[in-house]
């Protein structure tokens, strides 16, 4: 029934921000495609449930060839990459918006793993492997909230960027994902949609810790 009661969430959300949404991604396409390279979409490959392909869409916000270039495919605080208008686009995430399309085909929904690329998937133990997306991704998830400020995380790091992802952030964001494996509800897929809406206005909220008091202990991150 929760699954159900899920995929329906999806299609009524994912429709009717589509709707309210325009106003909002008719002037950002249009501003993107007057600046930066001029281009306005950015698709992706990322892996979905039971470890399938798909293409994820997003509004571009880095350089063509940014996937070849610098720190690949980990982004950076202050990355050259970045364009000036996806800057804000990022911090907003109003970037991630086209994505409502994706929860409409089928492709992701509202809430879920992040769905990776190969690099960052494989940096998970084999366990979280194996069983992270057995349930559909998501827009947004526990392991999006904890680490909304991920790419000052990696910035701030003596470590080389993949090396501080593979070795620091990977094995805690792997635990989050397996909490959520076995908490999955309607309850806390709400709550999971009001924390994503929190952390924007307050990015160094401990709310999710008092809201889900039952999150893996983040004493050894």
């Amino acid at each position: 029934m929760y699954k159900v009661l899920k995929r329906l969430l999806d299609i009524v959300v994912s429709f009717i921000a589509i709707v309210i949404l325009l106003p909002l991604l008719i002037p950002v396409m249009i501003g993107l495609k007057l600046t930066g390279e001029g281009y306005i979409f950015y698709k992706q490959k990322r892996i979905g449930l039971n470890n399938k392909y798909f293409y994820i869409l997003k509004f571009a916000t880095m350089l063509k060839d940014s996937p070849n270039l610098g720190s690949g495919s980990i982004t950076l605080r202050n990355d050259p990459r970045v364009t000036p208008m996806g800057g804000f686009l990022r911090k907003t995430k109003i970037n991630e918006l086209p994505q409502i399309f994706n929860i409409l085909l089928g492709d992701i929904s509202l809430v879920g793993p992040r769905p990776l690329v190969d690099r960052t998937f494989n940096a998970y133990s084999e366990e979280v492997r194996k069983v992270i997306y057995k349930v559909k991704p998501g827009l947004t998830g526990i392991g999006s909230i904890v680490f909304r400020d991920e790419e000052s995380l990696i910035s701030n790091s003596n470590l080389e960027p993949h090396a501080y992802y593979e070795k620091v952030i990977a094995p805690y964001k792997g635990e989050l994902e397996m909490w959520y494996q076995k908490n999955a509800s309607m309850w806390t897929d709400i709550k999971i949609i009001f924390l994503t809406a929190w952390v924007v206005m307050f990015s160094k909220s401990e709310l999710p810790y008092k809201m889900f008091d039952s999150l893996p202990d983040k004493s050894n991150f």
